[in-house]
C-alpha cells in the first residue's frame, strides 16, 4: 500500500500524522482481554476468596449456571468493599445479591406491565385525533411531518411491520383492498411504542400534535421527549437488561406548568429510574385514574426492604411528593 502525499498541503500532512499518532497511542493504551473462563466451581471459589459468604452453596451453583456469573455480578456493586479490586464487605452473602436481583426482575415486569397501558393509550389517542383532524391515511402524508426523510424511512418500518404481521385483521384487509397501507387506526395496532413515538416527535408544530399532548396534560415538546424516554425504558426491560441504578443515556424534559399533579423537585433522579417512574405514574392518573401502580411499587419495596431506593433516585423526601401520595 502507497500514500501519495506529493499534492497534498503541508497542514493536511501534519494533521494525517497527528491522527496516526493519537490512533497509535490509543492502540497501545488498552489491554487485550485475557482473562480465562471459569467453571461454575471456580466462580464460587474465586466468590469466597474475595470475601463472599454463602448460605446454600447448592443453590449458588445453581443461580449461576441458569443465570450466569456476568449478569448476576451487575449486583453485587453495592457489597462491595473495593470496587477496583472486587473485595466484598465483610458482611456480603450471595443471597443479598440474589435478592437485588429478583427485586430488579419483578420491577421490570410491573414496568412493562404499565407501560402497555401508556402505550395503547397513546396508539389509541394518535389514530382518533389525526383521523378526526386530517384523514384515515394520515401516516402516510409527507406534509404532515417536520423531516421527510425521517418519515420515509418510519413507512418503510411500518411496511416491513405490515408484511411480518399475520393477525387476521391485516391478513383480510390485504386480501380486499389494493391499498399499500390500511387506515392509520388500523395500521397503528401493528406499529411498536418505537414507532409510535417517532411519528409523533416528527409531526409538524399544530394543533394535532398540540391536541394529542394536553390529552395526557403536557406540552407537546416535553409529551414527545418523554415518550422517547419510555421507549428506551421499555426495551432496556424487554431485553432483561438491569434496570434498578441504571443510569438512564435517555433523559426526559421537566414540565413547567403540567396540567396534572407533578413532582417539585427539578433534579431528582432524573437520569435514574425514579424519574420515569414518576412519569409513568403521571401518565396513568391520566389514563387509568384507578390504576393501582403506586400500590404495587410499594409493595415491592416492602417486600425487599434492603434495596438501596437512593440508587434508584428516589429522594429522601419522594413520599411527601403530591403525585406519590
Amino acid at each position: 500500500m502507497y500514500l501519495c502525499t506529493q499534492h497534498t498541503h503541508p497542514a493536511s500532512r501534519q494533521n494525517s500524522a497527528l491522527r496516526v499518532s493519537v490512533f497509535f497511542y490509543m492502540v497501545k493504551t488498552k489491554l487485550f482481554y485475557s482473562k480465562t473462563f471459569l467453571s461454575h466451581d471456580a466462580q464460587i471459589t474465586l466468590l469466597k476468596s474475595r470475601g463472599m459468604t454463602f448460605a446454600d452453596e447448592t443453590k449458588a451453583l445453581h443461580l449461576l449456571e441458569n443465570i450466569g456469573y456476568y449478569r448476576l455480578s451487575g449486583y453485587w456493586y453495592p457489597l462491595l468493599a473495593d470496587k477496583q479490586n472486587h473485595i466484598f464487605r465483610p458482611d456480603a452473602d450471595f443471597e443479598t445479591g440474589f435478592n437485588l436481583y429478583k427485586f430488579d426482575r419483578e420491577l421490570r415486569k410491573l414496568i412493562i406491565s404499565e407501560l402497555e397501558k401508556i402505550e395503547i393509550a397513546v396508539r389509541s389517542k394518535m389514530a382518533y385525533v389525526l383521523s378526526t383532524e386530517q384523514n384515515i391515511f394520515w401516516i402516510e402524508d409527507a406534509t404532515l411531518f417536520a423531516n421527510r426523510s425521517l418519515h420515509q424511512s418510519t413507512l418503510s418500518k411500518i411496511e416491513d411491520e405490515l408484511n411480518r404481521s399475520d393477525e387476521e385483521f391485516i391478513v383480510s384487509f390485504k386480501s380486499k383492498y389494493a391499498n399499500r397501507f390500511p387506515p392509520s387506526f388500523i395500521l397503528l395496532e401493528i406499529a411498536s411504542f418505537g414507532v409510535l413515538s417517532r411519528l409523533y416527535s416528527n409531526l409538524k408544530p399544530g394543533k394535532p400534535r398540540k391536541d394529542i399532548a394536553k390529552m395526557f396534560g403536557l406540552p407537546d415538546k416535553v409529551f414527545a421527549s418523554w415518550l422517547h424516554s419510555l421507549v428506551y425504558i421499555r426495551n432496556v426491560c424487554a431485553h432483561h437488561a438491569r434496570i434498578w441504578n441504571r443510569p438512564m443515556s435517555i433523559q426526559p424534559l421537566f414540565p413547567r406548568n403540567p396540567s396534572n399533579t407533578w413532582i417539585t423537585d427539578r433534579q431528582a433522579g432524573i437520569n435514574k429510574i425514579y424519574y420515569a417512574l414518576s412519569m409513568m405514574l403521571y401518565l396513568l392518573n391520566t389514563v387509568n385514574p384507578k390504576h393501582t401502580f403506586r400500590q404495587k411499587l410499594e409493595s415491592l419495596f416492602m417486600k425487599y426492604p434492603n434495596v438501596d431506593r437512593k440508587a434508584m433516585g428516589f429522594p429522601q423526601n419522594w413520599q411527601t411528593e403530591m403525585l406519590w401520595k
